[in-house]
């Protein structure tokens, strides 16, 4: 890749486009093979590797270009042949060999790599499935014959001059304004230009070069130019340049010849005008006006549209921090101990007004930073699709709620996790087909990935229909590691939850995906990371279901604030069910001693936080403080604490990574009075 663009902004923008381009080209792949149906997809995936190849060119990755040409070539013969039989697995294996060596390429471009690898080998196995298909179909000797007419004739034009124009040929001016948002356009133009020579019999443009800096700028101020011969109608062109993403304005218009010839000339005599027009409209003035009025409209009806920008997500997080610092500065101001026994009703007005607009900024803000699930529920395929092929099973994965919104801060935590539970269930719990026949089940497997609201948390499932979790073997070996102890009375979540323990695997046998006991105790560890829970129902030879509870954000949180000695500790309001006075005769101890209230009927752990934290306190009766009822992941305990403060909505703060980690808390907070607030964990609190 030499002589490659180093201006940061663009190798982001295309690095960024890349991504979602092969994110397209992973899916549209794999749905293709799925319903061995490429009708649609085959002009689809030749129009994402048209753009791959197009930026990538216009960015030096020649690497990347070359690879993309290649399998546009392939799509290409597709499309335009349409042969009677198509290998859908053949053609899916090679295509997601290249997006995997697109997907490196690019990684490396973003991590600042200076080496980058070779594609040829890909590139020969490209161009020999394309020539065994061509021979294979019979097209391969008039492909053949073809390139030489072409080479022929495109070397007896040896100038513009020299073009000969046929009674056939139409001339079309074209002139392009991209949005102002639009970055990279330069770029953008070079991709045009290469999607009209593939009909085009000779394409002009101005700005003529692409890769100097002044072209970029040059675009963005005053549009980009082109003439047009080709055999195309009015329609045809339209169709072509509709189709341009961030397209602001467009001048598309049929000239005569002399016309054609008149703009060539300007065009390769490299004048560049600041203002260039074209001379039948100044001859006609009546039609300058009518295209200036025409102008207006299109720009009214532009300002109706809904428009959208790339924002980098480090803004993102700056502006989140920037509101959480608002939330804290009017608790600051309206919480001031000075102005509590003042009768200010303007100002108590005015302020009441100001938390309203406050949150309603947090609210947009919130949506902003909130991504749906779909492109990490779409990354699923692929696994299905690799595991399928590995482990010689069946096994079709539905999707349920991808439209399900959460943090983007969240996102990246959840794909690790999702993947590692895809794997077990076709690894462990899919059975393999002649069994499943045997057993009365389809032999084909299913898998359902589905995600939900419920409350301010969201629900992500996973289930297969397979064999379930063999609760006697999981039992052996939990005893075998001292994790369970022989002879004991366990129910079965008890038994259930052992998988996530680190080291543990039912496997005999290391394979390439399980054996190991690596995986799920990875998979505990991230979700708890992002404050949420994990828990695993089955059904003995009907397929097991894991449920996972994540919250919506993790950027603020209703808080009940409560104080210890001198101390202050929110709780999330999301998990605390109630809180109450007791007496000390509702107090009992277990056979270890342990404080455990009865509730209507069920007993429940007493966690005293002073004696959790190491506090000094004066309120150390049970009857004196007051209990706090949490629940997490289905189980209960009862914090004891001084006394409650009061509800309010905190913004949380990660611990410096050089603060040691504690059990319970995860997090800290500014409050309004300039104290802090620890944030506790519930999950932590009730696993210890």
């Amino acid at each position: 890749m030499s002589s490659r663009i180093e201006n940061d902004s663009m190798v982001e923008i295309y690095v960024h486009e890349t991504e979602n381009l092969v994110e397209q080209l992973e899916t549209i792949i794999i749905e293709s093979e799925k319903t061995k149906d490429m009708t649609s997809g085959i002009p689809e995936i030749f129009r994402l590797m048209h753009t791959i190849k197009g930026n990538s060119m216009m960015m030096h990755y020649d690497n990347i270009a070359k690879l993309a040409h290649s399998a546009e070539d392939l799509f290409d013969y597709l499309r335009t042949e349409e042969p009677a039989e198509i290998d859908y697995k053949g053609i899916a294996d090679l295509m997601l060999e290249s997006v995997d060596f697109i997907k490196g390429e690019v990684e490396k471009i973003q991590c600042g790599e200076g080496e980058f690898d070779s594609a040829e080998i890909l590139i020969e196995t490209l161009k020999d499935y394309l020539e065994s298909l061509m021979f294979m179909n019979g097209s391969i000797e008039d492909e053949i014959e073809e390139e030489i007419k072409s080479a022929n004739e495109c070397s007896k034009v040896k100038s513009y001059e020299e073009l000969k124009f046929s009674d056939n040929d139409k001339f079309y001016y074209v002139k392009i304004i991209f949005e102002e948002n639009c970055q990279m356009e330069n770029v953008r133009a070079f991709s045009i230009i290469h999607g009209i020579m593939e009909f085009s019999k000779e394409i002009l443009h101005s700005p003529q070069d692409f890769e100097s800096e002044s072209s970029e700028a040059f675009i963005r101020e005053n549009g980009f130019e082109i003439i047009i011969c080709c055999e195309q109608n009015y329609k045809e062109m339209e169709n072509f340049f509709s189709r341009v993403s961030l397209l602001k304005d467009l001048e598309l218009k049929e000239i005569g010849k002399d016309e054609y010839v008149s703009i060539g000339e300007r065009f390769q005599g490299k004048i560049l005008d600041s203002e260039p027009g074209v001379p039948t409209e100044e001859k006609n003035p009546e039609k300058h006006e009518e295209t200036t009025v025409n102008k207006v409209n299109r720009i009214n009806q532009t300002a109706k549209k809904r428009k959208y920008i790339s924002v980098d997500v480090e803004k993102l997080d700056v502006l989140m921090n920037l509101v959480g610092e608002i939330v804290v500065s009017e608790a600051m101001v309206t919480g001031n101990t000075e102005l509590q026994n003042l009768k200010l009703d303007n100002f108590n007005k005015a302020a009441n007004q100001m938390r309203k607009i406050i949150n309603d900024l947090q609210d947009v803000v919130m949506e902003i930073r909130m991504v749906p699930l779909s492109l990490t529920f779409q990354k699923m395929n692929r696994i299905v699709r690799d595991m399928c092929s590995q482990t010689g099973k069946d096994v079709s994965l539905e999707l349920i709620g991808q439209e399900t919104e959460v943090d983007k801060n969240i996102i990246e935590h959840i794909s690790d996790p999702l993947m590692h539970l895809i794997r077990n269930a076709i690894d462990h719990g899919i059975e393999e087909p002649e069994i499943r026949s045997a057993n009365g089940k389809p032999a084909s497997g299913k898998v359902v990935l589905e995600a939900k609201h419920s409350g301010g948390d969201v629900w992500i499932i996973v289930k297969d229909d397979g064999q379930g979790l063999n609760k006697e073997k999981i039992m052996k070996k939990a005893i075998e590691k001292g994790l369970l102890e022989p002879g004991g009375q366990y129910g079965d979540k008890e038994i259930f939850n052992m998988i996530f323990k680190p080291g543990f695997s039912t496997n005999d046998e290391i394979t390439g995906f399980s054996g190991r006991g690596v995986g799920m105790d990875v998979v505990v560890r991230n979700i708890e990371k992002i404050g949420g829970a994990i828990r695993v129902e089955s059904r003995d030879g009907n397929g097991s279901e894991f449920i996972i509870r994540i919250p919506l954000t993790l950027a603020i949180v209703d808080g009940m604030i409560t104080r210890v000695g001198k101390s202050n500790f929110t709780l999330p309001i999301t998990s605390i069910k109630e809180s109450f006075k007791v007496r000390k005769k509702d107090v009992i101890r277990d056979t270890e001693n342990n404080e455990m209230i009865l509730i209507r009927g069920n007993c429940h752990p007493i966690i005293r936080l002073h004696e959790k934290f190491g506090l000094d306190t004066d309120i150390i009766e049970i009857e004196d403080g007051i209990l706090i009822m949490v629940e997490h992941d289905n189980k209960v305990a009862c914090l004891f604490t001084d006394e409650l403060v009061g509800e309010h909505q905190v913004v949380v703060k990660n611990f410096s990574r050089f603060l040691k980690k504690t059990d319970g808390l995860t997090g800290c907070a500014l409050l309004g009075d300039g104290g802090i607030s620890m944030i506790l964990d519930p999950a932590g609190l009730i696993r210890n």
